[in-house]
């Protein structure tokens, strides 16, 4: 890495101007996206296309000159993906309000997630802008984390549920998934936590079949986040949230440990809760029995598995066939027969059928694109709580993705989480914009002391550690 003045400020400003290039082709591509659907459902350009177009633009590039002003050491491609997928996102779920619009006379969903969309920008720029450097997060490891069993708790005590789930709060016409907050606060407390007392969680104890398992009272913090995981199961039945929250503990753990028995003991708890949580809870158990038995539900009603209750298991097998390699093209599918879940964790069945696998396999990529800077982050980043800040964040990612997709896809049973950027929602577009932000601002930390004397880094480093 450069050390000088004058290669230090080439580098940072050929790493700006990569990001500059990407982010206008990704707002590009979104303009051609939003172009095709238009003119394959209506021979026109979509009504607010030049809106649509210039307001994207404009967030972009507000994004990127925040980010060349205030993070100018940051990675240059995190932004861009995330430009990328926000804008397939927002062509998507215009294609299917046009669908739902007439099939299910329903109301409007891109305007709001544009709204939405801007906000999380928003939240991005004010983070950049107001968070000095990564470290200050540790000082508030434990108010971030009753804030966040408080925000995990909440939506049990509201009335009612949606689509079979308890994740939402609502106060008047507004509503919030906490879940999608939570998920970074308990990153934040993990990094701080595991920082600490890694050395304590890296002992071993006894051996059992050749397999050294960790100590009883070690033991302790990963028996407490499991517990927590099957209340969110039980009370709120939101299975991606609990399988997210614990995954992401037990890799963090492993990380900074370095001993694979943590991960064991993990999958052992995490296996022998969502057998037990799948077996009595019955939301959870139609969701395993629409799994396994996914066509069963075009049987007659007496010969159906107990609890199966949806098809949208078996019309997302028919949407990926009717897409094949290459999909039908946009605006020339049947989305709309997923049913309400199109724009949320289904809307991967819409690229699967109209842009086909090639598509799938595309938009995939740009999650792993999207994860693996973070980890790169992870590896160039010189402290501790830094490394397992980014190595947490792109786990979330990597995780999330897979829940969503693996569950959409058959691998394994569905969630109802959103895909990150992606879906419609407002909770989850705010949330994964913060996400990105505090990942920049990481990525930004690891390169400022990449250009530094030793010295100077290490400096650095423990001006900014926790004081308390």
């Amino acid at each position: 890495m450069p050390n000088s003045g004058a290669g230090v400020r080439g580098w940072t400003a050929r790493r700006r101007n990569t990001e500059l290039v990407l982010v206008v082709l990704a707002v590009l591509i979104a303009m051609f996206g939003h172009a095709s659907v238009g003119l394959a459902m209506h021979d026109s350009l979509p009504s607010g296309f030049w809106g649509y177009s210039l307001g994207l633009g404009a967030l972009a590039l507000t994004a990127h000159l925040a980010v060349r002003r205030f993070a100018r050491y940051a990675d240059p491609l995190i932004l861009p993906v995330t430009v990328m997928l926000s804008g397939l996102g927002l062509v998507v779920i215009d294609r299917l309000d046009d669908s739902y619009k007439t099939h299910y006379h329903a109301t409007s969903a891109a305007p709001g997630q544009v709204m939405w969309t801007a906000v999380g920008v928003g939240v991005l720029i004010a983070i950049i802008v107001a968070l000095n450097h990564h470290r200050v997060l540790q000082r508030y490891t434990y108010v971030v984390m009753a804030t966040a069993l408080l925000l995990l708790m909440a939506p049990a005590f509201f009335p009612g549920d949606t689509y079979g789930a308890k994740r939402w709060i609502f106060l008047g016409p507004v509503s919030f998934q906490p879940g999608e907050f939570v998920k970074i606060s308990i990153v934040v407390f993990f990094a701080g936590y595991l920082t600490v007392n890694r050395d304590a969680l890296a002992l071993a104890g006894r051996k059992v079949a050749g397999i050294s398992l960790p100590r009883g009272r070690n033991a302790g913090p990963v028996i407490a986040v499991w517990v927590l995981s099957l209340l969110v199961l039980v009370f709120e039945r939101d299975l991606g949230t609990s399988l997210i929250f614990f995954g992401v503990f037990v890799l963090m753990l492993y990380a900074a440990t370095e001993r694979t028995s943590w991960v064991i003991f993990g999958v052992v708890m995490a296996a022998v809760g969502a057998v037990v949580v799948g077996s009595l809870e019955p939301h959870v158990h139609g969701r395993v029995v629409a799994w396994l038995h996914p066509f069963d539900i075009y049987l007659p009603p007496d010969r159906r598995p107990a609890g199966l209750v949806s098809d949208q298991a078996a019309q997302a097998m028919f949407s990926f066939g009717h897409g094949g390699l290459t999909g039908t093209g946009l605006g020339r599918g049947e989305p709309w027969l997923i049913g309400f879940a199109g724009r949320s964790d289904f809307i991967l069945t819409t690229i699967g059928e109209e842009l086909g696998s090639a598509g799938v396999i595309l938009v995939l990529m740009l999650y792993v694109l999207l994860v693996e800077r973070g980890l790169r982050t992870a590896l160039a980043t010189t402290d501790p709580f830094g490394k397992l800040l980014a190595l947490g964040l792109a786990t979330t990612i990597a995780l999330q993705v897979f829940v969503v997709a693996g569950g959409v896809t058959g691998l394994i049973p569905l969630t109802g989480k959103a895909l990150p950027f992606l879906a419609q929602g407002g909770s989850s577009s705010v949330a994964n914009w913060l996400l990105v932000a505090l990942l920049l601002k990481v990525s930004d930390s690891a390169g400022r002391a990449s250009t530094q004397p030793e010295g100077n880094a290490t400096i650095l480093t423990r001006a900014v550690q926790p004081t308390g």
